[in-house]
């Protein structure tokens, strides 16, 4: 792909657009936004420039010029990615968002809150707390990703068993089309039939299709009864089918996460903190909610009885701030083991998540690997780390993980899968996509791309590569 570098008069234009303070071309300031949090550094790639503008008009100026320069355009959120899909892959120009964070409004008549891209998730839950309500987003990484990359890769999160991912909280969008144009699409309407649905064409397209400045998001009457439950069981086949147990119940928990039992001692030494019953393994950690307490009480009960009977050893009450500090730390408590990880995040039906468990350690074994396993159970997301310890060989290791790689895609497509259930594809999963995607569903997602952003000047080289 072919380029015009951030030529003197270039970079002078784009100061006109944000003025001289929000535009930097200092290395050791634009290093941060040559990578996300892959910290493997043959993901990262410096950018030419970074502009931080601090409104829509001022993003749509931008991307105006890249079109008449002909320069890549890489919007970023908070950076929190595992997919480097904010990663500067031909230099250019980066656009990061985080001087746009404001919450414009929490309307709790109507049950909706309009915020600037910038703005933190846990800042939004916080402002939404205060009128007694909350977003349903939830990502593991809410202190610090922001709702434009949440919607940007329609992240996932705890949540999604009961109330779904980002795109079924988002009512209305705010972009910046791949020509410059501002354009709102969606609605806060309960139903509509007018047309092609753009918003969620956009949401989750990485930021190939748009730059997402604000967004109008639904919010929630906080349930009055909530509680979090921690089934323990020695054997993770029990913990798996008792997800679906709970699921067919009639239940409805908010989340149901499991942990593996190796992966549960690495967050404990990590931390510096024990789990009840950890030594006998594999947790599953369910929240409940109700709308009394004798709803609560009598699903709690059912969900015991459950559990027991699907052969847990205890079942207990669990200190909510204590066990989702644990369940928040997975990536941070890996990160403490090894700077280089194979971090994948394939997403199965929930009937077939037993056996994919089973796939990954029987592959485990056969390549002799390292792994480190958590799950959003009750939706299927399964989240594969693979950890090159010290002693290993750089290229050895990727040798074996690559082969496992293969092997592992291959079968996730069989049961029905795919790549990515809430990270995304960016550039490190490109080759993959190519390869497992089926080939006319990528040629009508390069159609989409090519029809909307003819220069391909927006975040290029991701989700999949266009031919010059």
């Amino acid at each position: 792909m072919k380029y015009t570098p951030l030529s003197t008069d270039i970079l002078a234009a784009l100061k006109a657009i944000v003025g001289e303070k929000n535009l930097i071309t200092d290395a050791d300031r634009l290093q941060p936004y040559s990578h996300d949090e892959v910290a493997n550094p043959a993901y990262h790639h410096m950018p030419e420039a970074l502009a931080l503008p601090e409104s829509t008009e001022q993003v749509a100026a931008i991307v105006k010029l890249a079109n008449e320069r002909r320069f890549p355009v890489i919007p970023r959120g908070a950076g929190t990615g595992l997919a480097c899909g904010a990663v500067p892959i031909y230099g250019g120009l980066v656009v990061s968002l985080e001087k746009m964070n404001r919450i414009l409004e929490i309307n709790g008549d109507a049950l909706y809150a309009v915020v600037e891209a910038g703005v933190r998730t846990s800042d939004l839950q916080a402002a939404a707390e205060k009128e007694d309500l909350f977003y349903a987003g939830d990502p593991c990484s809410s202190d610090s990703c922001c709702i434009g990359g949440n919607i940007a890769t329609n992240a996932g999160g705890n949540r999604a068993v009961k109330y779904g991912t980002t795109r079924h909280q988002v009512q209305e969008i705010t972009i910046v089309n791949p020509l410059g144009e501002i354009v709102r699409l969606g609605s806060r309407l309960k139903k509509q039939s007018t047309g092609y649905c753009l918003d969620q064409l956009v949401i989750g397209s990485e930021g190939t299709l748009g730059i997402i400045t604000a967004a109008t998001v639904r919010l929630l009457p906080k349930a009055p009864y909530m509680l979090d439950i921690l089934a323990v069981f020695k054997r993770a086949d029990d913990a798996l089918n008792t997800v679906q147990q709970i699921l067919k119940s009639g239940i409805k928990p908010t989340c149901i996460e499991f942990i593996d039992t190796i992966t549960l001692r690495s967050i404990e030494k990590f931390l510096q903190t024990t789990v009840p019953d950890s030594e006998s393994g594999n947790p599953l950690i369910i929240e409940l909610e109700a709308d009394s307490e004798d709803e609560l009480d009598d699903k709690t009960v059912r969900l015991d009885e459950l559990c027991t009977a699907g052969g847990a050893v205890n079942v207990l009450v669990a200190d909510s701030e204590r066990i989702w500090k644990v369940r928040k730390s997975y990536s941070e408590s890996i990160r403490s083991e090894s700077r280089i990880v194979a971090t994948e995040d394939i997403v199965v039906p929930v009937d077939r998540e037993l056996d994919t468990l089973h796939f990954i350690l029987t592959q485990a074994e056969k390549y002799n690997l390292t792994t480190r396993i958590a799950a959003h159970a009750g939706d299927g997301n399964i989240h594969l780390n693979i950890l090159k310890l010290r002693d290993d060989d750089y290229d050895e290791w990727k040798d074996r993980t690559d082969r496992n790689q293969a092997e592992l895609f291959t079968y996730v497509y069989c049961a029905g899968g795919r790549l990515s259930g809430e990270h995304g594809i960016g550039y490190k999963r490109r080759h993959l996509m190519e390869r497992f995607a089926d080939p006319v569903e990528l040629s009508m997602m390069r159609a989409v791309k090519k029809a909307l952003d003819p220069n391909n000047v927006l975040n290029p080289g991701k989700i999949f590569t266009l031919d010059d």
